[in-house]
């Protein structure tokens, strides 16, 4: 792993988009003590992010954030939250401030190649959240915007039935693994017990807990499961919400915006 790099002369922004991923980046700022500036957009009638972040970046969505330094002669820009935190963790001090779980016990495993369960299910978590998990959220958004979208009264039925039909076919039969799956990892995460719970990882909460963040508390949110249904899902999105560093990250935007929106 990289060192941690010194960030007296290193100035990185984070550009901010309402109720979407950037929160994660910000609270992974905030735990790795890096100096940063905030620059925040609002998402227009359409949901969609503003046009302006084209500028930053051709993709135009946020997460985005920007890094400067003396041995740069631009600023690097970065997307894609995976790939930020990432960057963050190998730079800053990732491993030593906890936000990376230890890969071997001893050195007689790291000669062996064999890694603790901890780190194993980390470096699952930060893909899985990428690649399976959020875009089942973004489905469920995009129907509820075909819901939702101004037709004619004559035609509400008809994009209702599509909306409802894709709904039913994929999405509900997605969330049927997943949050399932999920709870079933919580009863099985290493070195916690049933009256200390942590992460879902290990007993403390890591980069994954934090990008996890925004899908489980936006599913919770949205009614997507149920106490009833996944008690130890609930309970872990009610841990993130009330750990200190996600509320450091809130307060933050509570002071630049007036309000924070968790959900989707």
């Amino acid at each position: 792993m990289a060192a941690s790099t010194s960030n007296s002369d290193i100035k990185v922004t984070l550009y901010w988009l309402s109720q979407s991923r950037a929160q994660s980046i910000l609270w992974v700022l905030e735990a790795l003590s890096v100096p940063y500036q905030l620059k925040t957009f609002k998402r227009g009638p359409d949901m969609l992010a503003p046009k302006e972040l084209k500028d930053i970046h051709p993709l135009g969505k946020s997460p985005v954030i920007s890094v400067e330094r003396p041995e740069f002669s631009k600023p690097l820009i970065l997307a894609e939250s995976g790939a930020i935190v990432e960057y963050l963790l190998d730079h800053f001090g990732g491993e030593e401030k906890g936000l990376v779980p230890r890969r071997y016990a001893s050195e007689e495993d790291k000669t062996k190649g064999i890694e603790t369960e901890e780190w194993l299910r980390y470096r699952f978590y930060m893909h899985y959240i990428e690649g399976s998990l959020m875009p089942q959220l973004v489905t469920a958004l995009i129907i509820d915007g075909v819901r939702q979208f101004p037709v004619p009264f004559f035609v509400k039925p008809i994009t209702g039935i599509v909306a409802n039909r894709i709904q039913a076919s994929w999405l509900d039969k997605q969330f049927a693994v997943h949050f399932p799956f999920l709870e079933g990892q919580l009863k099985t995460v290493p070195g916690t017990t049933e009256t200390q719970k942590g992460g879902i990882c290990g007993p403390t909460f890591n980069a994954a807990d934090i990008l996890m963040s925004f899908p489980v508390i936006a599913a919770t949110n949205r009614g997507i499961y149920s106490k009833t249904d996944c008690p130890e899902l609930v309970a872990y999105a009610d841990r993130l919400e009330k750990d200190a560093g996600y509320q450091k990250a809130v307060k933050k935007i509570e002071e630049v915006e007036g309000q924070f929106v968790s959900t989707l």
